[in-house]
This record gives structure tokens, sequence and C-alpha cells, in this order.
């Protein structure tokens, strides 16, 4: 039989077979090329080759908003070398990360390469031999409804983006910017810091003894009930009156409870809750979190071992768990902590509500690898974060850790206190997993009618508390809640806010700056619908319903601009003065501070000038230390 052309080709060119394989990082594909035999080529596209341009829109709003995409600079060579491999490879494989963003570039690097017969699509979620064996049995076309997601959260951003960025230039400062989502993210944080500017404290007092019963340990008892009611916040005139008549009176248990509960473990790790735990135990900001549980994914260097990925794909809303890595975990939990801690069958989680569940859980790729097994073997800030990962998959599949809660109410004269304490009868996950909020409050063993020696009685005085501002933690909680933003988009979020100068972080809390208030009232007043949560959630399930092919995604962005252009035109025309939307006080004289400009730049001053002389830097937040956005850090000098 004559072979074939192609055939031929092969032997000629000394590439019969040869294979190539597409990701975005140089890590992912040394990692890659390490589970593979020579007959396959792995290159790297490193990300994004082709987006919209630069210094303009790229945008036609007339021409049913088709988006121009070109060349990111720089990428020329990049698409010069694939398209050299791609010549010689019979079959090509795109293997660009498993979600929106990783489609489009896939989608891209396609109509690049203009060889649509021998490229193929494969999607793995972990980068081990057998995840990739997996994914090039079962090749697959593009998702051309993930492409149209990305497409549509593209254009509607670049529209938002051009179109309120001018609007901030003419009333504010040259060079800021607006995000559609980001706006959104920086208006809670405003919100929050003006409850806390409004927020008046509250008096109230307290009423606790010092108890010892006939067995250790002594206890604390808080005034409970007073006249067999409820105590909530005791004004000081009838705490010192309550004060007076338990100050020497018996104090007699009149009520043991105790009673078994059951805590269970939490789910694995999806982004959202990687990024708040890792901020909460580990100090890391979102942006850094995710930065090492990228190289995490696509593979770290272990001695004796080359690159190695260590953890399942980072980017997922999404709790499933698969069966073989199930299997795994319930084998190490018998084997290393015994059948005591081993439920019956696999724990199952529930997804969220507007989950995608596109991918697995946040996971080992290898249960087995030890925490233990890694030290001194990766960089340390790695290991802490894969062995925050690890604790929390372990424990999700243990038993639930047994409480046993325990409540003493005790009489003097007409009035009832109360003490809990809390032991754990099985620690269960908690093995693994320990909670930091958890302690245990040991309490004595007393029993119903016995009399308890008073060591003393304390009178505190307390003031209610203003709400907290925002963490990085606590507001990506709140974006997942209301349903704003995405698993892929969280950390970009906090970022781009504290970038731009609008917000800064201090003892790990959220600040916004004079600038970033003044932006988000700029916008709040002049763009409802932008800068409305509601609104900007609906959007985000929209590009969900666009990524299920349940809706052509021009006509999204059709229904969104036909809204958007009038509250442009609107604000184009009528933007309120300057002075009017400064939510800054002066904290010198309490008048509201406006924007003034001199030849330092744009800077807050009191309205109330010339009686007060009082300036600030629209980067100054008082009482708190700031860099500032760069190039705008600027100090001004006070007007004589």
């Amino acid at each position: 039989m004559s072979e074939s052309k192609s055939e031929a080709g092969k032997k000629k060119g000394g590439q019969k077979g040869k294979k190539l394989i597409i990701v975005e990082s140089p890590s992912k594909a040394k990692t890659i090329s390490k589970y593979l035999g020579s007959s396959f080529d792995v290159k790297a596209s490193m990300g994004h080759i082709k987006d919209l341009p630069v210094n303009r829109m790229g945008v036609d709003i007339e021409g049913d908003f088709e988006p121009e995409y070109v060349v990111i600079k720089g990428k020329e060579k990049v698409i010069k070398e694939l398209k050299k491999a791609a010549k010689k490879a019979d079959e090509i494989y795109l293997a660009s990360d498993p979600d929106r963003e990783g489609e489009a570039i896939a989608w891209h690097i396609a109509n690049e390469l203009g060889v649509p017969d021998k490229t193929r699509r494969i999607v793995f979620h972990e980068i081990t031999k057998r995840a990739i064996e997996e994914a090039l049995k079962n090749p697959e076309g593009i998702d051309i409804k993930k492409v149209a997601s990305q497409q549509a959260r593209r254009v509607l951003d670049r529209i938002v983006g051009y179109s309120l960025s001018p609007l901030l230039w003419r009333r504010i400062d040259r060079g800021l910017s607006a995000g559609r989502v980001q706006s959104v993210a920086l208006k809670l944080i405003c919100e929050r810091e003006k409850e806390i500017e409004a927020f008046v404290p509250e008096e109230y007092w307290k009423i606790e003894a010092q108890l010892e019963a006939s067995s250790p340990p002594p206890f604390s008892a808080e005034l409970f009930k007073a006249s067999g009611r409820k105590v909530e916040k005791l004004k000081k005139e009838e705490a010192e009156e309550i004060y007076g008549k338990v100050k020497d009176a018996e104090f007699v248990v009149s009520k043991v409870e105790k009673k078994e509960k059951k805590q269970k473990p939490k789910p694995p790790f999806i982004t959202s809750t990687l990024q708040q735990e890792a901020f909460k135990r580990l100090g890391f900001t979102a942006k850094k979190t995710m930065m090492i549980a990228q190289q995490l994914y696509e593979g770290i260097e272990i001695p004796g071992e080359g690159p190695v990925a260590l953890i399942t794909y980072m980017r997922t809303d999404s709790v499933r768990v698969s069966d073989h890595a199930l299997r795994e975990v319930r084998s190490l939990i018998k084997e290393e902590f015994g059948s005591d801690y081993l439920p019956a069958r696999a724990v199952k989680y529930e997804a969220s509500k507007g989950s995608q569940d596109a991918h697995e859980a946040i996971r080992p790729t290898d249960v087995r690898r030890t925490p233990e097994s890694l030290k001194g073997r990766i960089p340390d800030e790695h290991l802490k974060l894969y062995e925050l990962i690890w604790r929390r998959f372990v424990a999700s599949q243990m038993k639930p850790a047994v409480i046993l809660s325990t409540t003493v109410e005790v009489e003097a004269k007409d009035y009832i206190f109360k003490a809990t304490g809390s032991t754990v009868k099985f620690d269960g996950y908690r093995r693994v997993w320990p909670d930091v909020k958890d302690k245990e409050t040991l309490l004595p063993d007393v029993s119903e009618g016995e009399k308890l020696k008073v060591l003393k009685i304390d009178l505190s005085q307390h003031f209610t508390k203003p709400p907290p501002r925002y963490t990085e933690a606590s507001l990506i909680k709140t974006l997942e809640e209301k349903g704003i933003g995405r698993p892929s988009t969280y950390a970009t979020i906090v970022s781009t806010i504290i970038d731009r100068g609008y917000v800064v972080r201090a003892q790990k809390a959220l600040f916004p700056t004079p600038l970033g208030r003044i932006v988000a009232e700029v916008l709040s007043r002049n763009f409802p619908n932008i800068m409305d949560v509601s609104f900007t959630a609906h959007m985000e399930e929209d590009l969900d319903r666009i990524a299920r092919g349940e809706k052509p995604w021009k006509e999204s962005i059709k229904a969104f601009y036909e809204s958007f252009v009038k509250e442009l035109d609107k604000a184009s025309k009528n933007l309120l003065k300057l002075e009017d939307y400064s939510p800054i006080k002066c904290d010198k004289c309490g008048s509201p501070m406006v924007l003034r400009k001199s030849k330092y730049g744009k800077f807050l001053a009191c309205s109330a000038y010339p009686e007060c002389k009082n300036v600030k830097s629209l980067n100054q937040v008082d009482g708190v230390k700031t860099h500032g956005r760069k190039g705008k850090n600027k100090r001004y000098k006070k007007r004589a």
C-alpha cells in the first residue's frame, strides 16, 4: 500500500506524529512536558495574544458592537513561533485554562493559526499525568458560548471605562478611570465609611459576677434577666440600682443544661473562600493568594522531581470533588486518623446559588503529598497556602466534631445571671482544621441548688461600636453574596481600586481616600444604574446566561447600552457643580470640603475659607499613613 502525502511529509520532516500543545505560561508548559513523550511539543502563548486596542475604545457601537481585536504589543514574536510550530505538527491541542478567559485565548490562537482541521481544544482542571492523558483522549471544539460571554464582559467594561473616565477627567483630575464592577465595590466601601462617620455611640452597662463553686475552675456569669425580663442594654441608673441589690446577695445555681451538638466541617475551598481564609489566617492579600495559587496549579520545582502541579485549578465557584479524589482522601483519613474519623460515605456539598459548577473545588492534586513532606522543598509562602488547601480538603471529608455545651443559670434575689461553656467531646474534623474562633470555655461541675461563693461583682461601662470597615476578606465575601464579580475577578477588583488611589489598605482594613469618595459620589449621582448593586449583579447573571447559550451576547450589550447612553448624555450635559460632590467634611470646623486647583494640582479645601484655611491632599486619609496614587501624591501648600 502506498503511503499518503501527509505521511511522507512527516517522515521527510523527521516529525512523524508530532503533536503540539499550546498553554498560557512557560511553567505550565514545563510541567506538562514532564508527563508527555518526545512526540509532543509544548509551547506557551504567554497569556492573551489579542485584545481590544489600548488607545481607543475598539468597539463599533454603530456596527452592532463588533469588537476590534489587535495583536498585543510584543506578542508578534510569540505568534510567529506558534505558527512555525503548528506547521510541523499533525495535531494541535489548545490547552489554555478551563474558564472563559482561557476559552477566549484558545479562540484567538486558533484564528491566528488558521488550521481548523487539525486544531482541537482540551480541558483539564489539574496538571497531572492522569488528567492530561484523559483530556487528550477526549478533545473538544472551542466552546463559542464561553467565548461570547468573555467578549461581552470585555466589551461592557470597555464601553463603561471609555465613557466614564473622560467625565472624571473634566470634573476631578486627569488620568482617573472608572470600571463597571470596581466602581460598585468602591461605592460599598464609601457607603460603609459614611455609616461609620454617622454612627453615634450608645452607652450601656454590664454587670458580671465572678463566682466559685465547690469544684474548679472559677467562672464568670453575666446578668441575664431582671424581674423575669431579659436584660438588653442597661442604662447607668438601672445598672447601679441592680448592682446595689445584688452585691450582697446569695448566689444559687437555679438551672444546669447540657447539650451535645455536632459541628460540621466546611466544604473544600472555592476561590472566594480561599482568598478570605488566606487573608484571615496568613495575612495574604487576594492578589498575593491568587499569584501563589497560580504557581501551585501550574507547577512548582521540587528537588529531585522537577516541576510538580500541587493543586487543582484555582478559579472556581464549585464545591464538587471528583470520585477519584474522594477515594484517595477517604483512604488517607482511615490510615492516618483511624476509622473513627471517617464518615460512612463521602460527604457531598451543595453548590451555592448562582454557582457555575464548571470545575472542581480547589484541592491537592495528590492528597498523600502532605505539607510535612514539602517542608524545605518549596518556598515558605507556597507551603503555607498549600497546607491551608490540604487541611481544608482533608477536613471536609472527616466526621463532625462533637461539642458539649453547658449553660448555667444562677439566681441572686430577683435576678438571673448566666454563664455558658463548651468542651470538645470528639474533635472530628477539627483535628485537621482547628477553628481560630473556637475556644473551650470550661465551667465547673455544678448542680441545681448549689450555693456559690462570690469573688467579686463588676459594674462596667461600654459603648456600642460602629460597623467595621471592610477588609479584603469581608469585601470579597460581600461581593460574592451580592452576585458582583466572579472567581476570576475578585482579586483584580480589590487590587484595581487600591492601585488607582481610591482606597488604601491599613491595619488590615480598606479606607476610602478623599479621591475615592469623590469619584464614588460623582458616579453615584450621575450613573445610578451603573453604580446600583442589583443592576450589576443582573449583568453578571446575563453573562452567565450567555455562557450557557441562553442569550445572544450582542442582545445583552444592546439592552445595556440603550439604558447607559441615556445616563451618559444626561451626565455630559448636566454634571452637578463640583462643590456639591465632595462628601468630605472638614475635620477642623465641620464644613464641607470642596475641590480646588493650584499649581501643585487638585486638592481639597474647606468651604468656610477664609475663616478656616484647612486643606487636604486627595490621597490623605485622617489617621492613616498612605502612599497615594503614583504620580499624584503631591503635598499642597496652605493658602495664606
